[in-house]
Protein backbone atom coordinates (compact mmCIF):
# COMPACT_ATOMS: atom_id res chain seq x y z
CA UNK A 1 0.00 0.00 0.00
CA UNK A 2 1.25 3.46 -0.87
CA UNK A 3 2.29 5.61 2.08
CA UNK A 4 1.11 9.06 0.98
CA UNK A 5 2.93 10.83 3.82
CA UNK A 6 6.22 9.21 2.87
CA UNK A 7 5.79 10.11 -0.79
CA UNK A 8 5.08 13.73 0.08
CA UNK A 9 8.09 13.85 2.41
CA UNK A 10 10.36 12.44 -0.31
CA UNK A 11 9.12 15.00 -2.84
CA UNK A 12 9.60 17.84 -0.37
CA UNK A 13 13.13 16.62 0.38
CA UNK A 14 13.95 16.79 -3.35
CA UNK A 15 12.70 20.36 -3.54
CA UNK A 16 14.68 21.32 -0.43
CA UNK A 17 17.88 19.79 -1.81
CA UNK A 18 17.55 21.46 -5.19
CA UNK A 19 16.62 24.79 -3.58
CA UNK A 20 19.83 24.66 -1.55
CA UNK A 21 21.80 23.92 -4.72
CA UNK A 22 20.33 26.99 -6.39
CA UNK A 23 20.96 29.21 -3.38
CA UNK A 24 24.63 28.18 -3.41
CA UNK A 25 24.98 29.63 -6.91
CA UNK A 26 24.55 33.21 -5.66
CA UNK A 27 28.07 33.39 -4.25
CA UNK A 28 29.45 32.24 -7.61
CA UNK A 29 28.05 35.15 -9.55
CA UNK A 30 31.46 36.81 -9.63
CA UNK A 31 34.05 38.21 -12.03
CA UNK A 32 34.10 34.93 -13.95
CA UNK A 33 30.38 35.28 -14.60
CA UNK A 34 30.86 38.85 -15.78
CA UNK A 35 33.72 37.78 -18.05
CA UNK A 36 31.56 35.03 -19.56
CA UNK A 37 28.89 37.63 -20.30
CA UNK A 38 31.48 39.90 -21.90
CA UNK A 39 32.63 37.17 -24.27
CA UNK A 40 29.03 36.44 -25.24
CA UNK A 41 28.19 40.11 -25.74
CA UNK A 42 31.22 40.57 -27.99
CA UNK A 43 30.43 37.42 -29.97
CA UNK A 44 30.08 38.27 -33.68
CA UNK A 45 28.83 34.81 -34.55
CA UNK A 46 26.77 32.38 -32.50
CA UNK A 47 26.95 30.94 -29.01
CA UNK A 48 27.46 27.23 -29.59
CA UNK A 49 26.22 25.15 -26.65
CA UNK A 50 27.31 21.54 -26.21
CA UNK A 51 26.80 18.83 -23.63
CA UNK A 52 26.38 15.07 -23.35
CA UNK A 53 23.51 13.09 -21.82
CA UNK A 54 21.44 15.03 -19.31
CA UNK A 55 23.80 17.98 -19.68
CA UNK A 56 22.95 17.90 -23.37
CA UNK A 57 19.24 18.21 -22.63
CA UNK A 58 19.96 21.17 -20.35
CA UNK A 59 22.25 22.63 -23.01
CA UNK A 60 19.50 22.47 -25.62
CA UNK A 61 17.21 24.44 -23.34
CA UNK A 62 19.89 27.03 -22.54
CA UNK A 63 20.64 27.49 -26.25
CA UNK A 64 16.92 27.98 -26.95
CA UNK A 65 16.62 30.53 -24.13
CA UNK A 66 19.65 32.46 -25.34
CA UNK A 67 18.38 32.50 -28.91
CA UNK A 68 14.93 33.74 -27.90
CA UNK A 69 16.31 36.55 -25.74
CA UNK A 70 18.62 38.26 -28.19
CA UNK A 71 21.77 36.11 -28.04
CA UNK A 72 21.92 33.96 -31.22
CA UNK A 73 22.73 30.40 -30.16
CA UNK A 74 22.32 26.77 -31.15
CA UNK A 75 23.08 23.37 -29.67
CA UNK A 76 25.66 20.93 -31.07
CA UNK A 77 25.88 17.34 -29.86
CA UNK A 78 29.54 16.71 -28.91
CA UNK A 79 29.48 13.19 -30.33
CA UNK A 80 28.24 14.45 -33.68
CA UNK A 81 30.68 17.37 -33.54
CA UNK A 82 33.68 15.05 -33.74
CA UNK A 83 32.14 13.40 -36.81
CA UNK A 84 31.62 16.46 -38.96
CA UNK A 85 29.32 18.83 -37.08
CA UNK A 86 32.32 20.71 -35.67
CA UNK A 87 32.28 22.53 -39.00
CA UNK A 88 29.31 24.47 -37.61
CA UNK A 89 31.68 26.32 -35.27
CA UNK A 90 33.47 29.33 -36.77
CA UNK A 91 36.20 31.61 -35.48
CA UNK A 92 33.56 34.26 -34.67
CA UNK A 93 31.65 32.01 -32.27
CA UNK A 94 31.77 31.35 -28.53
CA UNK A 95 31.44 27.82 -27.18
CA UNK A 96 29.55 27.04 -23.98
CA UNK A 97 30.31 23.48 -22.82
CA UNK A 98 28.40 21.70 -20.03
CA UNK A 99 29.73 18.72 -18.07
CA UNK A 100 29.10 17.99 -14.42
CA UNK A 101 32.27 15.91 -14.08
CA UNK A 102 34.33 18.07 -16.39
CA UNK A 103 35.74 14.86 -17.84
CA UNK A 104 33.21 14.04 -20.57
CA UNK A 105 35.25 12.29 -23.30
CA UNK A 106 33.12 13.51 -26.20
CA UNK A 107 33.67 17.14 -25.17
CA UNK A 108 37.35 16.75 -24.33
CA UNK A 109 37.89 15.28 -27.82
CA UNK A 110 36.78 18.50 -29.51
CA UNK A 111 38.46 20.95 -27.10
CA UNK A 112 41.78 21.00 -29.06
CA UNK A 113 39.88 21.84 -32.24
CA UNK A 114 38.03 24.64 -30.44
CA UNK A 115 41.37 25.95 -29.20
CA UNK A 116 42.78 25.81 -32.73
CA UNK A 117 39.98 28.11 -33.87
CA UNK A 118 40.92 30.46 -31.01
CA UNK A 119 37.30 30.43 -29.91
CA UNK A 120 36.49 31.42 -26.30
CA UNK A 121 35.51 28.31 -24.36
CA UNK A 122 33.11 28.95 -21.48
CA UNK A 123 32.44 25.89 -19.34
CA UNK A 124 29.99 24.95 -16.62
CA UNK A 125 31.16 22.03 -14.51
CA UNK A 126 30.88 20.71 -10.99
CA UNK A 127 34.66 20.53 -10.67
CA UNK A 128 36.83 23.61 -11.39
CA UNK A 129 39.93 21.40 -11.22
CA UNK A 130 38.68 19.01 -13.88
CA UNK A 131 40.32 18.77 -17.30
CA UNK A 132 37.52 20.80 -18.90
CA UNK A 133 37.59 23.34 -16.09
CA UNK A 134 41.33 23.90 -16.52
CA UNK A 135 41.15 24.06 -20.33
CA UNK A 136 38.41 26.68 -20.37
CA UNK A 137 38.73 30.38 -21.09
CA UNK A 138 36.16 31.03 -18.36
CA UNK A 139 34.83 28.47 -15.90
CA UNK A 140 31.50 28.73 -14.09
CA UNK A 141 31.20 26.57 -10.99
CA UNK A 142 27.85 24.73 -10.85
CA UNK A 143 28.89 22.10 -8.30
CA UNK A 144 26.30 20.85 -5.84
CA UNK A 145 26.67 19.37 -2.37
CA UNK A 146 24.56 16.37 -3.32
CA UNK A 147 22.10 15.13 -5.89
CA UNK A 148 18.44 15.03 -4.93
CA UNK A 149 18.41 11.39 -5.98
CA UNK A 150 18.77 9.32 -2.75
CA UNK A 151 21.23 7.06 -4.58
CA UNK A 152 23.34 10.07 -5.51
CA UNK A 153 23.41 8.83 -9.09
CA UNK A 154 20.66 10.43 -11.18
CA UNK A 155 21.52 13.99 -12.28
CA UNK A 156 18.99 16.12 -10.41
CA UNK A 157 20.43 18.97 -8.34
CA UNK A 158 23.37 19.27 -10.73
CA UNK A 159 21.20 19.68 -13.84
CA UNK A 160 18.95 22.14 -12.01
CA UNK A 161 21.94 24.25 -10.97
CA UNK A 162 23.30 24.23 -14.53
CA UNK A 163 19.93 25.25 -15.94
CA UNK A 164 19.60 28.12 -13.46
CA UNK A 165 23.11 29.35 -14.24
CA UNK A 166 22.20 29.28 -17.93
CA UNK A 167 19.07 31.32 -17.24
CA UNK A 168 21.17 33.79 -15.24
CA UNK A 169 23.46 34.25 -18.24
CA UNK A 170 20.54 34.69 -20.65
CA UNK A 171 18.76 37.28 -18.52
CA UNK A 172 21.96 39.20 -17.76
CA UNK A 173 22.67 39.36 -21.49
CA UNK A 174 19.07 40.31 -22.27
CA UNK A 175 19.15 43.26 -19.88
CA UNK A 176 22.59 44.41 -20.99
CA UNK A 177 21.58 44.33 -24.66
CA UNK A 178 18.46 46.38 -23.92
CA UNK A 179 16.31 43.59 -25.34
CA UNK A 180 12.63 44.64 -25.29
CA UNK A 181 9.24 42.94 -25.29
CA UNK A 182 8.87 43.86 -28.96
CA UNK A 183 12.22 42.21 -29.73
CA UNK A 184 11.04 39.13 -27.86
CA UNK A 185 7.80 39.09 -29.83
CA UNK A 186 9.64 38.99 -33.15
CA UNK A 187 11.09 35.60 -32.25
CA UNK A 188 7.79 34.32 -30.82
CA UNK A 189 5.20 35.14 -33.51
CA UNK A 190 3.16 31.98 -33.02
CA UNK A 191 0.81 30.81 -30.30
CA UNK A 192 -0.64 32.70 -27.38
CA UNK A 193 2.69 34.24 -26.41
CA UNK A 194 3.02 35.79 -29.86
CA UNK A 195 -0.50 37.14 -29.75
CA UNK A 196 0.06 38.65 -26.34
CA UNK A 197 3.21 40.42 -27.50
CA UNK A 198 2.43 41.36 -31.09
CA UNK A 199 -1.26 42.22 -31.05
CA UNK A 200 -2.09 45.90 -30.70
CA UNK A 201 -5.28 47.56 -29.53
CA UNK A 202 -6.02 48.82 -33.05
CA UNK A 203 -6.03 45.21 -34.29
CA UNK A 204 -9.01 44.17 -32.16
CA UNK A 205 -10.92 47.33 -31.22
CA UNK A 206 -14.41 48.21 -32.45
CA UNK A 207 -14.40 51.43 -34.45
CA UNK A 208 -16.77 53.45 -36.63
CA UNK A 209 -20.39 52.38 -36.33
CA UNK A 210 -19.36 49.41 -34.17
CA UNK A 211 -18.11 51.70 -31.39
CA UNK A 212 -20.80 52.47 -28.79
CA UNK A 213 -21.12 56.20 -28.16
CA UNK A 214 -23.65 58.86 -27.24
CA UNK A 215 -23.26 62.56 -26.63
CA UNK A 216 -23.49 64.15 -23.22
CA UNK A 217 -26.94 65.44 -24.21
CA UNK A 218 -28.32 61.91 -24.38
CA UNK A 219 -30.67 60.41 -21.82
CA UNK A 220 -30.03 57.25 -19.86
CA UNK A 221 -32.63 55.53 -22.06
CA UNK A 222 -30.71 56.45 -25.22
CA UNK A 223 -27.46 55.24 -23.66
CA UNK A 224 -29.04 51.90 -22.74
CA UNK A 225 -30.31 51.47 -26.30
CA UNK A 226 -26.79 52.13 -27.61
CA UNK A 227 -25.33 49.58 -25.20
CA UNK A 228 -27.88 47.02 -26.37
CA UNK A 229 -27.14 47.64 -30.05
CA UNK A 230 -23.34 47.51 -29.77
CA UNK A 231 -23.17 44.62 -27.27
CA UNK A 232 -19.96 45.66 -25.47
CA UNK A 233 -21.56 46.05 -22.05
CA UNK A 234 -20.84 49.77 -22.10
CA UNK A 235 -21.16 52.97 -24.06
CA UNK A 236 -18.83 55.93 -24.28
CA UNK A 237 -19.99 59.49 -23.76
CA UNK A 238 -18.47 62.22 -25.95
CA UNK A 239 -18.92 65.96 -26.35
CA UNK A 240 -20.09 67.66 -29.54
CA UNK A 241 -16.55 67.46 -30.94
CA UNK A 242 -16.12 63.76 -30.28
CA UNK A 243 -13.85 64.03 -27.26
CA UNK A 244 -14.24 61.37 -24.59
CA UNK A 245 -16.01 62.54 -21.44
CA UNK A 246 -16.76 59.25 -19.74
CA UNK A 247 -18.29 55.79 -19.94
CA UNK A 248 -21.47 54.13 -18.77
CA UNK A 249 -21.35 50.40 -18.03
CA UNK A 250 -23.56 47.64 -16.70
CA UNK A 251 -22.04 48.34 -13.30
CA UNK A 252 -23.00 52.01 -13.51
CA UNK A 253 -26.58 50.99 -14.33
CA UNK A 254 -26.77 48.81 -11.22
CA UNK A 255 -25.52 51.69 -9.10
CA UNK A 256 -28.17 54.01 -10.56
CA UNK A 257 -30.93 51.51 -9.86
CA UNK A 258 -29.66 51.01 -6.30
CA UNK A 259 -30.57 54.63 -5.58
CA UNK A 260 -34.26 53.91 -6.08
CA UNK A 261 -36.73 54.64 -8.86
CA UNK A 262 -35.40 56.67 -11.77
CA UNK A 263 -36.90 57.94 -14.98
CA UNK A 264 -34.56 56.58 -17.61
CA UNK A 265 -36.06 58.84 -20.27
CA UNK A 266 -35.40 62.08 -18.43
CA UNK A 267 -32.22 61.28 -16.49
CA UNK A 268 -29.25 62.69 -18.44
CA UNK A 269 -26.42 60.26 -19.04
CA UNK A 270 -23.86 62.90 -18.03
CA UNK A 271 -25.32 62.82 -14.51
CA UNK A 272 -24.65 59.12 -14.00
CA UNK A 273 -21.67 58.33 -16.22
CA UNK A 274 -18.19 57.55 -14.90
CA UNK A 275 -16.09 60.60 -15.77
CA UNK A 276 -12.30 60.61 -16.03
CA UNK A 277 -12.47 56.97 -17.04
CA UNK A 278 -9.54 54.81 -18.04
CA UNK A 279 -8.71 54.73 -21.75
CA UNK A 280 -5.96 53.45 -24.02
CA UNK A 281 -4.26 54.41 -27.28
CA UNK A 282 -4.46 52.48 -30.55
CA UNK A 283 -0.75 51.65 -30.69
CA UNK A 284 -0.62 50.13 -27.22
CA UNK A 285 -0.26 46.37 -26.91
CA UNK A 286 -3.45 44.40 -26.31
CA UNK A 287 -1.64 42.88 -23.32
CA UNK A 288 -1.48 46.36 -21.79
CA UNK A 289 -5.23 46.74 -22.20
CA UNK A 290 -5.63 43.44 -20.36
CA UNK A 291 -3.39 44.70 -17.54
CA UNK A 292 -5.48 47.87 -17.15
CA UNK A 293 -8.73 45.91 -17.08
CA UNK A 294 -7.39 43.42 -14.56
CA UNK A 295 -5.86 46.03 -12.26
CA UNK A 296 -8.94 48.29 -12.31
CA UNK A 297 -11.52 45.47 -12.28
CA UNK A 298 -13.23 46.74 -15.41
CA UNK A 299 -14.38 44.88 -18.51
CA UNK A 300 -14.10 47.47 -21.27
CA UNK A 301 -11.94 50.38 -22.42
CA UNK A 302 -12.47 53.35 -24.74
CA UNK A 303 -9.70 53.89 -27.30
CA UNK A 304 -8.57 57.46 -27.87
CA UNK A 305 -5.91 59.43 -29.75
CA UNK A 306 -3.40 61.86 -28.25
CA UNK A 307 -6.09 64.57 -28.11
CA UNK A 308 -8.54 62.34 -26.22
CA UNK A 309 -10.64 62.01 -29.37
CA UNK A 310 -12.67 58.79 -29.30
CA UNK A 311 -11.49 56.27 -31.90
CA UNK A 312 -12.94 52.98 -30.72
CA UNK A 313 -13.60 50.60 -27.85
CA UNK A 314 -12.84 47.04 -26.78
CA UNK A 315 -13.87 44.71 -24.00
CA UNK A 316 -12.62 41.59 -22.24
CA UNK A 317 -14.43 39.34 -24.72
CA UNK A 318 -12.38 40.86 -27.54
CA UNK A 319 -9.18 39.99 -25.67
CA UNK A 320 -10.45 36.46 -25.04
CA UNK A 321 -11.39 35.98 -28.70
CA UNK A 322 -7.94 37.20 -29.79
CA UNK A 323 -6.20 34.76 -27.44
CA UNK A 324 -4.60 37.51 -25.36
CA UNK A 325 -6.12 36.20 -22.13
Amino acid sequence: MIDSNKIQALAQAVIDTETQAIQALKSRINDDFVQACQYMLKCEGRIVVTGMGKSGHIGSKIAATLASTGSPAFFVHPGEASHGDLGMITSKDVVLALSNSGETDEILTIVPLIKRLNVPLITMTGNPNSTLGKDSTVHLDVSVEKEACPLGLAPTSSTTATLVMGDALAVALLETRGFTANDFALSHPGGRLGRRLLLHVKDIMHSGDECPKVTDAASLSEALMEMTRKKLGMTTIVDSKGKLLGVFTDGDLRRVLDHGEVNIKTLAIKECMTANCKSIGTDKLAAEALHIMDSKSINALPVVDDNNQLIGALNMHDLLSAGVV
